[in-house]
């Protein structure tokens, strides 16, 4: 990892390393059109550079990842570059999984047997490395999943591929500054939820607790300054930390569902989660009482067993009033009517089966999804 105005002098080095001469820039449209962020990419990769594909479409769809494996092809690519937030970072593992495995990526992606169980195909192929220059706190940087947006009907396509995961990262302060103050927000707003469902996680452990703690601690004092350069630096931490300390702990139901409803009502994953967020904790309190007690010292409030909830739920509530974002999913266009869906397709996520209360069926989730509409 390099973080500084030099970050980007190591480039050419870590894609030396990895004897990669054709290294291809995945960014999205707007980045693109960034002369100065982009004179900076060009003149870090040098020769070793062979071209940028300003593909990355929000929430990574089929057809963009399928087109960026393409262009990744005639290119003649030999490691890929990404360069922006999430949806950056999984359209390029995901095109670099298609590129190599030569298969459908509803065949790649992690699937329900007959038995119900969900399981990841092993892709064994070898995978272009893959560098990342962050522009948004997201946990994406540091993770080996990439769920792709399948636009026939709105679900996830989640390929698990270990061999994707960043060779090297580079936090330039410049970049930083590129993407709008709402997408800094949001994003960030999802590495909260990451962080959360890491502590609540039965599989947690002192380290994976050390790291997710401090990431909250991070967001709750710096998330209402995102604006300044301090702000979102200290943001782009939290999320490596998170990204980082969430590998060794279970998920839970807040991520599938705000994923469900950021999917089919067009929202950012962020906002659709901070909605759901107290409602899952309510959900688990009786299941997480531990996690939610350092929870509620991340948020600078002292609570134990049954009270740490409501120590937390508080937090996050005077953390979103500051932030003005939407308190209910009427408020981002959701139907009541949609809910029973949004809880079916949920079901499907790997996340679903480490929640730390038993989720039974998709009753469960339709409860939580009633209570935050």
């Amino acid at each position: 990892m390099f973080h500084g105005t030099n970050s980007l002098d190591a480039l050419q080095g870590e894609l030396a390393r990895l004897g990669s001469t054709r290294a291809v820039v995945v960014c999205g449209a707007s980045l693109a059109r960034d002369g100065a962020a982009m004179a900076l990419l060009q003149e870090a990769l040098g020769e070793r550079g062979a071209g940028v594909l300003p593909c990355v479409r929000a929430h990574s769809p089929l057809d963009a990842v399928q087109a960026a494996a393409a262009d990744l092809q005639a290119l003649g690519a030999d490691a890929v570059v990404a360069v922006g937030g999430g949806s950056a970072v999984v359209t390029a593992r995901g095109a670099s999984i298609l590129l190599a495995e030569q298969a459908d990526a509803r065949q790649l992606c992690t699937q329900r047997g007959a038995d119900g169980v969900l399981r990841s195909p092993r892709l064994l192929a070898p995978k272009l490395p893959q560098l990342v220059v962050p522009t948004t706190p997201t946990t994406a940087t540091l993770k080996a999943g990439s769920a792709l947006l399948d636009p026939t009907d709105g679900g996830r396509l989640a390929l698990f591929d270990p061999k994707t995961r960043a060779k090297a990262v580079f936090v330039h302060p410049a970049l930083l500054q590129t993407p709008p103050l709402a997408l800094v927000v949001s994003a960030t707003l999802n590495t909260l939820a990451m962080a959360l469902e890491g502590l609540m996680s039965l599989r947690g452990d002192p380290f994976s607790d050390g790291l997710l703690v401090h990431a909250t601690r991070l967001i709750v004092e710096h998330l209402p300054h995102a604006e300044v350069p301090a702000g979102r630096e200290a943001l782009m931490f939290a999320s490596l930390l998170c990204g980082h300390g969430t590998d060794y702990t279970g998920a839970g139901i807040a991520i599938p569902l705000g994923h469900a409803v950021s999917a089919r009502f067009h929202v950012d994953n962020g906002l659709a989660n901070a909605i759901v967020l107290p409602h899952v904790v309510r959900f688990n309190a009786q299941h997480a009482v531990a996690g939610l007690e350092q929870l509620a010292l991340a948020f600078g409030r002292t609570a134990r067993g049954a009270a740490a909830a409501d120590a937390v739920v508080h937090g996050m509530e005077q953390l979103f009033a500051q932030l003005e974002s939407p308190k209910r999913l009427r408020d981002i266009g959701v139907t009541r009517a949609s809910l029973p869906e949004l809880a079916e397709v949920s079901m499907d996520d790997w996340f679903v089966r480490d929640n730390p209360r038993p989720v039974r069926d998709a009753a469960d989730l339709l409860g939580v999804l009633d209570s935050a509409w």
